[in-house]
Order: C-alpha cells, then structure tokens, then sequence
C-alpha cells in the first residue's frame, strides 16, 4: 500500500518553461499527501533538467513512457501508481492547483471519477481555438442533456480516477486523452458515482500543445456514442470490459 493516497500524473513533452511553476503551485496550495509522477518520452526532453526535486517538499518521480505519445505517458503514469487515487494534471496548468484538495475529497465521498469541469458553474474555458471550443462545448453540453451522465464536461481530460476504477476497467483506448472521456462512460454505465468541481482553462502561453483534434476524433465519437447507448440502450453494466 503506497504512502500516498493521492499521485498526480503529469504528461510532458518539453515543458521546462513551465514544470517549475507547477510544482510550485503544488506546494502552495495543495494539503493532501501526495507525490508527483512526470512522464516523459525521451532523454532530452527539458522538462527533465529544468527543475530541482530540493526545491519541493514533496516525492517527484520520473518516469519513461513506454507507449508513445500523451497517451502512453499517462497510461505508463497509471500503471506505476499504487495509490488510492490518480489525478491526471496539464503540465501548463498553473491555476488549477487550488481544486486539487476538493476533488480528492469527493473521491473520499465515494466518487470514482471526479471531473475537473469548465462548463459547470464557476469554470470557464479561455482562448480556446474556435473549432476545439464548439466541438468540445457540443459534445459535453449534448452528452450531459441527452444521457444519463451526471457532469457536464465530459472530454476534459483533467480528472480524478479511482484505483478500483482503474483496477476494475479495461483502458481500450490509445491515442492521446481519450482514454479521459472513455473511463467515464465505463463509469457511468457500471452506476460507479461520478462527481465535478469548477476548473478553469486557458490556451497555454508557452510551449507546444499535443492536442491533435482530427486524429484523436473517432475514437472521441466512439465513447461518446457509447455514452449515448448507456442511457437509449439501456446496456447492462456487465457490458463494460473488465480486467
């Protein structure tokens, strides 16, 4: 049993401009025992030599993908983690650290999946290019009106997982963040609780973003017609996949 109830996955790709204040943001805001896992591709990628585990009072791993690409870095990150929960986090994120402690406690509530919501109350998504914003604004707003799921962001991929979700479900997806958005209908359709706190977004200011809309699209079509079928289907939960 990890000391840690609580590991914070972040996938990188280059972020030594802003891995520092990241974690700074950690040790200011956040109070849950926790530990940091930074999954990385490759040798030479800046985030490595940019920051100084000294600097911070709390466990920083590296770990080497053994997939490829933002995919493969979280499912490697999940894999290694043996705590009671994980939280997938941005590696530009700067102002979300102040949700963390809120999300862990709805998970020690009873929820499985805690979503960090832009839509809800209090969240908000900033700068967004404009076909990423109808398409991910579309697929929540549809998905929380026209099915049984209780959230109202469905595809970001800024979330809390449970280990007896992760221990429980198989991950089919793999490429990029839909493994997000897949865990969650999986979720909804064995009747686990699914709860959300407020977050807010903002188009990052440094670095290079690896969302790639078009690639990563039918597999987003195919959970979220799956979430769809939940509700008009009426599937069983025996449906879902399980290891």
């Amino acid at each position: 049993m990890s000391p840690y109830p609580l590991d914070i996955i972040i996938p990188v790709y280059n972020e030594g401009e802003n891995i520092n204040k990241v974690l700074s943001q950690f040790q200011n805001h956040v109070d849950t025992k926790f530990r940091v896992l930074i999954c990385y591709d490759h040798e030479f990628d800046t985030t490595l030599k940019a920051y100084d585990p000294k600097n911070y009072d709390f466990e920083i791993i590296q770990l080497k993908n053994n997939g490829n690409g933002a995919h493969g870095a979280v499912i490697t990150g999940m894999n290694d983690s043996n705590s009671d929960c994980v939280i997938v986090f941005p590696a530009d994120d700067i102002i979300n650290q102040n949700i963390i402690d809120k999300m862990y406690t709805q998970f020690t509530k009873g929820c499985d999946i805690v979503v960090a919501s832009r839509f809800m109350k209090g969240g908000s998504m900033k700068n967004c290019p404009f076909l990423k914003s109808v398409l991910v604004r579309s697929a929540s707003k549809t998905l929380y009106l026209f099915s049984s799921i209780p959230v109202e962001d469905a595809s970001n991929g800024f979330r809390l997982f449970s280990r007896s979700l992760l221990d429980s479900v198989e991950i089919e997806s793999n490429t990029g963040f839909t493994y997000s958005i897949e865990l969650l209908v999986k979720c909804e359709r064995l009747r686990w609780r699914i709860g959300e706190v407020p977050a807010k977004w903002e188009e990052r200011s440094k670095g290079r973003s690896r969302f790639q809309l078009g690639k990563w699209m039918p597999s987003y079509i195919k959970w979220y017609l799956y979430g769809l079928a939940t509700t008009w289907l009426f599937k069983s939960k025996n449906s879902v996949i399980l290891k």
